[in-house]
């Protein structure tokens, strides 16, 4: 991919928005995402509703080049995503037959349960499920990857290639034993020298005092160069604080 490559990140599930299930999806996908170039605009989380799913999913493939959907995909009435990707699509759910036999041999416990799980919406292109047995699907420029995590990052690991951009976004980070109030000046000026790098700053704070991370990114190697060199200086002399 060329250029710039925007992502929305989306995860479904009622258990997400109770707090019953820690979303570590979303944050796994961003750090991922980035190393390959694309910069995440939006997370959001969903809850099992085929039609706010199929509405949400709609609006974000025409704001970002690429979605990313997880959740929803195995067989009980809570997992409605191949329904809701088929509305948002506005594409009838239609079984792929050779996708369905597998499945049905792969599970000869229950094929026709398994066999649910090609019900995948007109025109999808299935994804292999390398650590379990709901396959994905691409649509558009919607991937939908199972919730679990151990099979989505193995399912993401199938098609991260497809995501890769020319311009692969790297990054500088180190801890200060300061304030974000002593450094402040050195950001903003960081920020009017450097426009075309981002830079954050996370504080913490612990018993024996505080603490911040300085995070620097860039697509350009040059610029992310140039920043960093300059930015270490400057940190050191508002620190007193010398670089490693």
């Amino acid at each position: 991919m060329a250029g710039r490559v925007t992502a929305s990140i989306i995860t479904i599930g009622n258990e997400l928005l109770s707090g019953d299930t820690v979303n570590t999806n979303a944050a796994w996908l961003a750090q991922q995402l980035e190393e390959l170039g694309v910069v995440v605009t939006l997370m959001a989380s969903i809850p099992d509703e085929i039609d706010r799913i199929a509405e949400f999913v709609r609006a974000e493939s025409g704001n970002a080049d690429l979605v990313i959907v997880t959740g929803g995909l195995g067989g009980t009435p809570d997992d409605v995503t191949r329904e809701a990707l088929a509305a948002a699509f506005e594409a009838p759910q239609d079984e792929v037959a050779d996708l369905a036999e597998r499945l049905r041999s792969r599970f000869p416990a229950d094929p026709e349960y398994a066999a649910r799980w090609a019900n995948l919406p007109a025109g999808a292109r299935p994804l292999e499920n390398p650590l379990g047995g709901a396959p994905g699907f691409v649509v558009a420029n919607v991937f939908v990857l199972p919730g679990l995590p151990a099979e989505m990052k193995a399912m993401f690991g199938t098609v991260a290639h497809e995501l890769q951009t020319e311009q692969p976004i790297t990054s500088w980070r180190r801890v200060y034993e300061t304030t974000e109030a002593k450094i402040v000046g050195v950001l903003e000026a960081m920020g009017d020298r450097y426009p075309g790098v981002l830079v954050g700053s996370y504080p913490k704070f612990h018993v024996e005092g505080a603490t911040v991370e300085v995070v620097v990114k860039s697509s350009d190697p040059a610029a992310l160069e140039a920043a960093v060199a300059w930015i270490e200086q400057a940190l050191e002399e508002a620190t007193g604080q010398q670089s490693p």
